[in-house]
């Protein structure tokens, strides 16, 4: 059973830990709102697709009318503070898996032996950079399993044991909590050494 705590919400938290695609939308997500709400954007994002008869995978999505995504991600509650320009990298992001992983997400690490090169895959997705790339290949090798060679040094400094630095090591709401407080403290760190710069 995989130990993950990204959202309070049971079946949100479930849908994240067993769809990859989920996983990865709400990697997306992932900033400038809580991440509790990020990761249950997936969850209420695939119930509002299918309302609309469409399916929660990249190749659906990515069929979509691109306005027509931006409507449901904006319809009240917003999934994102951004939502028009969410649902844009959504929707780039789904076309980037479609075209070039038939649509199987999965396909980004299976088979994949080297962390370095898995890393640079997943930054090449829409919306990704090279920390968020980090953090989600840390993500997979620390609750996944999924760790081919050199995936701590790929993915430093999130590869780390007991760091608490990101959604790779939340495994219980204290833990989410832990996670909160270092991102804050290395936003502060990093607003005193802009002051101080001369």
């Amino acid at each position: 059973m995989v130990e993950l705590y990204l959202t309070p919400e049971p079946e949100a938290n479930a849908f994240v830990v067993e769809d990859p695609f989920a996983l990865i939308v709400g990697m997306l997500l992932d900033q400038q709102i809580p991440m509790e709400r990020a990761f249950r954007g997936p969850w209420e994002l695939r119930n509002r697709l299918a309302a609309q008869s469409v399916d929660f995978d990249p190749c659906s999505v990515a069929s979509l009318d691109p306005e027509a995504l931006a409507v449901v991600v904006g319809a009240k509650p917003a999934l994102h503070r951004f939502p028009r320009s969410m649902a844009q990298r959504i929707s780039a992001l789904a076309e980037a898996l479609c075209a070039n992983y038939g649509g199987r997400v999965s396909a980004l690490w299976e088979g994949v032996d080297d962390a370095f090169e898995l890393r640079q895959r997943l930054e090449a997705l829409p919306g990704f950079g090279i920390e968020k790339a980090s953090i989600l290949l840390a993500l997979l090798a620390k609750r996944f399993g999924i760790q081919p060679a050199h995936w701590r040094e790929a993915s430093t400094p999130f590869g780390e044991d007991g760091v608490f630095r990101s959604v790779a090591d939340a495994t219980s709401p204290e833990a989410l909590e832990r996670i909160r407080e270092t991102k804050a403290a290395v936003k502060a760190a990093a607003t005193s050494r802009r002051r101080a710069a001369p």
